[in-house]
Order: C-alpha cells, then sequence, then structure tokens
C-alpha cells in the first residue's frame, strides 16, 4: 500500500461517522427542509465528508469484484454504505432549479450500492429496470386491452409486486429494531468482531429495501419533472432573431409622372436650370416678352418714352423689332394660352 494511501486510512472512519451522523439529524429534524439553511448546511457538510470518504475508499481500492463478501474485513463493511448515504443526501437537496439533476444523481447512487451489494450477494433482490425500460414493464392502456392473457399476467405481476414490497416493509422494520439495540453496544467500542460484522450487514440489508424503495420513487418523480420541463419548453415565447435591418433606399413621392421624371433622384433626368433661369434666357433670346413680370421700379414717363422709340423703330422698319415681334406673332400662334403652366392644374 501507498504512503499517500496509508495517512487517508485512518481519517475514513471520522469522514464516515460524520458524514453518517449528519444524514440522521437532517431525516430526525422536523424543519422543513426548503425553510432551514441550517438544515441545508447540513446537507451540504454531509455531502462534502462522504465524498471524501468515497474517493479515500476508491484510492485504497477496498473492494473488488474478484472477490468474496468473506474476504472483507468487518472494519470495512460499513464502506460498502457509502453510495446509500450519499443518495440520501443528495435527495434533501431543495434546489427546485436542479432538482431532476439531483434525482438523477441520487439514483445513480443508489444503483451503485445495489450492484455492489448484488456482486457480493448480499440479500435477495431484483435490480431496479433502467429508466428507458420503465415503459415496458408498466401496464398501461394498450395491455389492459391486449386480451384476457395479458391482462392476467399484468394482474399476476402487480400482486407479487405488491407481495414483495409488504415483505420487504417488514423485514426493514425488523432489522431497524435489531440496529437499534445493537447501535449503542457497537459504537462503544464493546461488540466483538462477529458482532460487528453481523451490525453492518444487517445495515446493508436495511438499505437495500431503503434504495429499492428510493428509486422506485424517483423514477416516478422524474417523469413529473420531465413533463414539466417539456410544458415550460413548449409554453415559452420563441426567440426572436435579431437579424440587421436592411437600410431603404431614399426616394420622393411626385404628384404625376412628368414631375416623378424631372425632380425624383434616380429618374431618367435630372433638372438643370430653375424656371426663373429658364425665363430669363427665354428673354434673352427675345422668344418671351416680358409679359407679366411686375415693374415696381418703371417711372410711367419712361415707360412712354419707350413705346414712342418702339413705335419709332417699327416705322422706321427696324429689322431686330420686327424680328422679335414676327417670332412673338409665330409662338402665340402655335402655343396656346396658358401653355407651360401645368404645375397647378388638377
Amino acid at each position: 500500500m501507498e504512503a499517500g494511501a496509508a495517512e487517508a486510512l485512518p481519517r475514513l472512519p471520522e469522514l464516515l461517522e460524520t458524514g453518517w451522523r449528519l444524514l440522521d439529524e437532517v431525516e430526525a429534524s422536523t424543519e422543513p427542509s426548503s425553510g432551514a439553511p441550517a438544515l441545508q448546511d447540513k446537507v451540504r457538510r454531509g455531502l462534502d465528508l462522504l465524498q471524501r470518504a468515497a474517493h479515500g475508499v476508491a484510492q485504497l481500492d477496498l473492494f473488488s469484484q474478484n472477490e468474496d463478501l468473506e474476504e472483507i474485513a468487518s472494519a470495512d463493511l460499513k464502506y460498502l454504505l457509502l453510495p446509500a448515504l450519499l443518495g440520501a443526501l443528495t435527495l434533501k437537496q431543495v434546489n427546485l432549479s436542479k432538482r431532476l439533476e439531483h434525482v438523477q444523481s441520487a439514483r445513480a447512487h443508489f444503483m451503485d450500492f445495489l450492484m455492489l451489494s448484488k456482486n457480493y450477494n448480499i440479500g435477495k433482490f431484483h435490480l431496479p429496470p433502467t429508466p428507458e425500460n420503465l415503459n415496458e414493464n408498466e401496464p398501461t392502456e394498450s395491455t389492459s386491452g391486449a386480451g384476457p392473457a395479458s391482462r392476467q399476467s399484468s394482474l399476476v405481476a402487480m400482486a407479487s409486486n405488491r407481495q414483495a414490497k409488504i415483505e420487504r416493509y417488514k423485514q426493514k422494520k425488523e432489522l431497524e429494531n435489531k440496529l437499534a439495540s445493537m447501535k449503542a453496544f457497537v459504537e462503544n467500542g464493546q461488540a466483538e468482531e462477529e458482532q460487528i460484522r453481523e451490525y453492518y450487514l444487517m445495515q446493508i440489508q436495511k438499505w437495500i429495501s431503503t434504495s429499492l424503495e428510493e428509486i422506485e420513487s424517483i423514477d416516478q418523480e422524474m417523469v413529473i419533472l420531465r413533463g414539466r420541463n417539456a410544458l415550460k419548453q413548449a409554453s415559452a415565447p420563441p426567440q426572436k432573431s435579431h437579424q440587421p435591418r436592411i437600410a431603404m433606399k431614399p426616394f420622393i413621392l411626385t404628384r404625376d409622372a412628368i414631375q416623378a421624371k424631372v425632380l425624383g433622384a434616380g429618374y431618367p433626368s435630372l433638372a438643370t436650370m430653375t424656371v426663373n433661369d429658364w425665363y430669363e434666357q427665354r428673354m434673352k433670346q427675345g422668344i418671351l416678352p416680358d409679359k407679366g413680370i411686375p415693374q415696381t421700379t418703371a417711372d410711367p414717363a419712361e415707360e412712354e418714352l419707350q413705346k414712342e422709340q418702339q413705335e419709332k423703330k417699327v416705322e422706321e422698319d427696324d429689322e431686330e423689332t420686327l424680328q422679335k415681334a414676327r417670332g412673338w406673332d409665330d409662338w402665340k400662334d402655335t402655343h396656346p394660352r396658358g401653355y407651360g403652366n401645368r404645375q397647378n392644374m388638377g
């Protein structure tokens, strides 16, 4: 045996006994587990101690599948109980958000203990089915309507299961009474080796019954917890996908198709001058008169003088004046009144 393992060996009894005592105190308490922080502190401390003890047992390699029960020292038999004690304390945790995780962990501890007991042929029992095979062993509606033979077989199985539970309950009570009478005798160190061995073998048998009961309750609770989680997921609102928003291209609402072609950005043509620039250009070219533009600064006498000069130019057959006059007449012939002023038309 290694030196480190030898140093850990003396501490194992203390770790097991203290963790076991904390479990007994939690089970004996009348306070509700959910409303007693001191009780949950005992659960945490007990789990820590028992886990350290289980780690020490694994390091020491106390148990092997290749050995018989007679080969285990009487003082080491109590360490076979570690998985069952861990399962019982794990169930005492009250974190509702992790309840399914806790019952699954407790079930695994109880199953480890049962398989270990089965390996050493301690007690007569059947290992519970795995959670995946539970529905195969339970009577269902389809089974109840399958036929007389199937119904009869199902009823026989249920009756046998019920009878096994009753027998197991009686044995457990009988073992508890014997253990209560021997406990103080063994803990005070007054018991002989054979008595110590008998005491811990009875403890193992008692915890076999407890483990079978707890696993049956756990399997029923797991069905409820899984159904509740599935219901929560189904009723949860769908998560919104955060997709990037696509920027819209700017656009201009226009009054009619002609205005859209002239003013809209991205349309076939763009305006190159304002209306005033266009009118001034036409005026300079002599195509348009200054009719309609108020002359706020002109004097009446000056207007009369300009009129006389205009008439004089006509009389003298001034070529430029005649050309402008003819152009204006031609423009009026081909362009009806109001041409070009389409902005405010309905």
